[in-house]
């Protein structure tokens, strides 16, 4: 049985991530860091829906 997956995507830039979820993923409140940004948001993820819990501020 092969298994499907997906590339998380960071919310700020949009690039891939170094992380990888399947359909039965689950997590609640992972820091997610975006090694091209270097930003971390902290994100929910269920049956491959991404909720964002926190973006990253803004720098001015």
């Amino acid at each position: 049985m092969i298994q499907k997956h997906e590339w998380v995507l960071c919310p700020a830039c949009s690039n891939k991530t170094r992380m990888q979820i399947r359909g039965d993923t689950e997590i609640k409140n992972l820091p997610l860091y975006c090694p091209k940004c270097k930003k971390e948001s902290l994100i929910d993820v269920k049956q491959y829906k991404i909720s964002i819990i926190k973006e990253p501020v803004a720098k001015t």
